[in-house]
């Protein structure tokens, strides 16, 4: 996080989309993925994506904490705001991708986090978006050849997530685990191997590396 070229194009999408895009090729996109840390980390790989931002949208609690979510009652997804480069990386593209970062055949959670607030979702801003989200989801059910349960819904909020969970994934700060005092990089990737995200989706979507089409 914390691209200075980016700053002031940030400010102006954490709280709200404002139904445009900032220029004439930046544009966002909101996805939920289960845990935002690993929605971010696999995003902010992908060619054309500027920044991904951790948060909270989908539900009626105003200025949620992540223990309000976490808790249940709130009907908010942990999400991700992708703020990306529309000439380099389209939203079609993103969608495609965004299904082989996770097991859409999952209503309950994602891997080994259960619950509403880990469930997938696709938050689209308009018609547009609502049509290729659609088209995506059609696609990559054709693909599994299995029933795709992530919703499409329509954009209200978003919220960014408190600022310790923002790049948790390449964090640098010592924490205490299970395992004693690590980097938060480290611990990150003991959790994901943990939870058993990458080796459930080589089993559902096939070892293919993520690349944009």
């Amino acid at each position: 996080m914390k691209k200075v070229a980016y700053i002031a194009c940030l400010l102006l999408f954490t709280m709200s989309f404002q139904n445009q895009a900032i220029s004439k090729t930046i544009d966002v996109a909101v996805v939920a993925g289960g845990c935002f840390w690993c929605v971010e980390a696999d995003f902010e790989q992908i060619p054309g994506v500027i920044e991904a931002i951790s948060g909270y949208t989908g539900g009626v609690t105003e200025n949620p904490t992540y223990k309000d979510v976490t808790k249940g009652g709130t009907g908010h997804y942990e999400a991700v705001e992708i703020i990306y480069d529309a000439e380099i990386i389209g939203y079609k593209q993103l969608i495609d991708i965004f299904w082989r970062t996770i097991d859409p055949t999952d209503a309950l959670g994602q891997f080994c986090d259960r619950g509403q607030s880990y469930q997938t979702a696709i938050f689209v801003k308009d018609a547009s978006e609502e049509k290729i989200a659609l088209s995506s989801k059609l696609e990559a059910q054709q693909v599994l050849n299995k029933k795709i349960v992530t919703p499409i819904i329509y954009f209200s909020k978003f919220y960014p997530a408190e600022n310790y969970h923002q790049d948790y994934y390449k964090g640098e700060n010592f924490i205490i685990t299970r395992y004693g005092l690590v980097k938060q990089s480290k611990a990150y990737k003991y959790y994901r191997k943990g939870c058993g995200r990458d080796i459930r989706l080589v089993d559902l979507w096939g070892s293919k590396p993520l690349i944009a089409k």
